[in-house]
């Protein structure tokens, strides 16, 4: 009986721990953000480091409403994005299929991007060829380049 109780106990508290988690993540993701640029930096150009998903999806709606100034999809996320469609930056650049002013007009259209925030999700969870198709506003650009 003393052990059913326990166990009701516990599992009271963890589902409140839980939940008060929850609730502060969104705060804790800014005070990051806010109080430890450097950290917060390293945490979103970070594509493999394993974070807990309820501050993932906090970080991930922070680069879709407010994009920081140190952080550039198309330095973290586009060269992943390519190699989905089967392409490699530096291939590209040294067997000529793309031209300078090319690439940087698929820069510049990655780091506009209104979707970052999925896409950084999205890259993190190492998602498949469709799904970065619907993502990305390069998309067409690289099956293009990779049918060559």
């Amino acid at each position: 009986m003393a052990t059913a109780k326990k166990t009701e106990t516990t599992s009271w508290w963890e589902r409140l721990t839980e939940r008060c988690y929850a609730t502060s993540t969104a705060t804790l993701a800014r005070n990051v953000k806010q109080e430890a640029g450097a950290s917060y930096d390293a945490l979103i150009s970070d594509l493999e480091r394993p974070l807990e998903p309820h501050f993932e999806r906090e970080l991930a709606k922070q680069l879709a409403t407010d994009q920081p100034a140190h952080f550039s999809p198309a330095s973290t996320l586009m060269p992943v994005m390519m190699q989905r469609f089967g392409l490699q930056e530096k291939s590209l650049e040294e067997s000529g299929l793309i031209n300078h002013a090319d690439y940087v007009a698929l820069r510049d259209n990655c780091n506009a991007c209104a979707v970052v925030g999925e896409c950084w999700k999205a890259m993190r969870a190492n998602a498949e060829l469709d799904e970065c198709r619907h993502l990305c506003p390069n998309a067409n650009a690289f099956d293009a380049l990779a049918a060559r």
